[in-house]
């Protein structure tokens, strides 16, 4: 039922709410009128399942409190006109009747706004959109892994169906962003986008793909999940690392199929060879070490294995930014989305079973998805590796990198009554020594509990 929701309009009180009464301010004094609507979408950490949302394998999200805040007028002047609250991040406008042009190479802010606006135009067929003048606002720390910039795809999707007086669910809705915050040259999964649209106050969620639906997961009482930045920031959209992993996948779906005598030709996907096969993840473990090798694959072999020409291998299995791969480790990293889709479903299992000992085994399952992030997928980096070994050593029962890694976040789970020690020791052992950690340590290092999912604020 909850699926075919739309996202909800709720009615507010905008002086009762310091941060939307000097966003509305701020648009005042800029455009000289007042509002319209507000639009809200929040940034999200993932709990367990890295890296496996574009294999079409299960994650297992919660919305955070941080989200995208947008102020929005609407008007005949065949423009948007965008300005961000925060000064470091300049104005833009374009007009209504022209293509929206998003340049790949050149990852502004207001290029993942315009992806939002691109996807709710293209699913209409909208050749003249609404005129509206926006302000933004964000409370997510960028490039920290916390999807600040699917939640800026999020939060305009939402406000262009808004503007244009629109209606979709928020399946549809996060299906569209997913899909249009392709235009910035991210391969992501959807995940981000789904619980940015999905996610309610109070629960994880279980996200499952093809057909997209979410699942409450009650998380345990006794813990709660600390997010702490490692202040290595790592651009997605810049750095090739991402796509990079999306290509060694697809080129190990390929294999697997191959090995087993299965048509690969429209397989893509890790998930889809397991289906395939109709085997387990266990069984698919194991024919990872079966068919695989550990030592890196070079594109000759892979050429020669499943029988194509260098020329086939270039435009059918890498993408744009990936020609140059030379090395593909396709063992390592089908072994850590196999097994890392097995922990997302244990994940579930304990919380849905409740047992005495769930924290510890949901840590465990924690520690064991770093340990595969690190060591079978390479995507931590030395200082989120020292800041998870801190957070355990300060009374976490879990801890991981989350968010796709190369910097960013960990997230531990600590049980409540340790929750302040755990802070203090933290901030001690990792922030305070470092200068430039201490200064931004305050938005750094928090507690998180699951928020809300994205929706529009009418002023009451």
């Amino acid at each position: 039922v909850e699926m075919a929701t739309n996202p909800p309009k709720l009615k507010t009180k905008i002086a009762a709410n310091e941060r939307m009464k000097n966003l509305k301010e701020t648009f005042e004094s800029k455009y000289g009128e007042s509002p319209l609507f507000y639009a809200f979408a929040p940034g999200r950490v993932n709990l367990i399942g890295e890296h496996i949302d574009y294999c079409g394998y299960s994650v297992l999200p919660m919305a955070i409190e941080q989200n995208i805040l947008a102020a929005v007028s609407v008007n005949n002047s065949g423009k948007i006109q965008l300005a961000n609250a925060n000064p470091k991040y300049k104005d833009f406008s374009v007009s209504c009747s022209e293509e929206i042009a998003i340049d790949r190479d050149d990852p502004q802010w207001y290029y993942y706004f315009l992806c939002g606006v691109k996807g709710i135009q293209e699913k209409f067929g909208l050749n003249h959109l609404a005129g509206m003048s926006c302000v933004v606002d964000g409370t997510i720390p960028p490039s920290s892994g916390l999807s600040s910039s699917s939640a800026l795809v999020c939060c305009s999707g939402l406000v262009t169906m808004e503007a244009n007086q629109k209606s979709l669910s928020k399946v549809a809705l996060a299906e569209i962003c997913a899909k249009s915050e392709r235009y910035i040259g991210t391969e992501g999964g959807g995940m981000d986008q789904s619980i940015s649209f999905l996610a309610e106050a109070g629960t994880a969620k279980l996200i499952e793909f093809q057909p997209l639906r979410a699942t409450d997961v009650k998380l345990p009482d006794g813990a709660v999940f600390v997010i702490s930045n490692c202040c290595v920031e790592m651009n997605k959209a810049a750095s090739s690392h991402y796509n990079i992993r999306v290509v060694e996948c697809r080129i190990a779906t390929k294999m697997l199929a191959q090995a087993r005598g299965v048509d690969s030709s429209r397989l893509l996907k890790l998930a889809h060879v397991q289906m395939e096969l109709k085997a387990s993840l266990e069984e698919m473990l194991a024919l990872v070490d079966e068919v695989l090798h550990p030592e890196p694959y070079s594109r000759e072999e892979i050429c020669k294995v499943l029988g194509i020409t260098s020329e086939q291998f270039s435009t059918e299995l890498l993408s744009a930014n990936t020609q140059d791969m030379t090395q593909f480790k396709l063992h390592q990293r089908a072994k850590h989305v196999y097994g890392e889709a097995a922990r997302v479903l244990q994940f579930k299992s304990v919380c849905d079973s409740e047992p005495a000992n769930a924290t510890r085994l949901l840590g465990e399952l924690m520690n064991q998805s770093h340990a595969s992030c690190r060591d079978l997928y390479e995507c931590s980096c030395p200082e989120l590796d020292q800041l998870v070994d801190i957070c355990l050593k300060s009374g976490a029962v879990g801890s991981r990198l989350t968010g796709a890694g190369w910097g960013g976040c960990a997230v531990s789970m600590v049980p409540s009554e340790k929750v302040e020690s755990f802070l203090q020791a933290v901030r001690e052992e990792y922030y305070l020594p470092d200068p430039r950690r201490a200064a931004i340590e305050k938005q750094s290092l928090f507690v998180s509990k699951p928020g809300g999912g994205a929706a529009i604020y009418l002023e009451e």
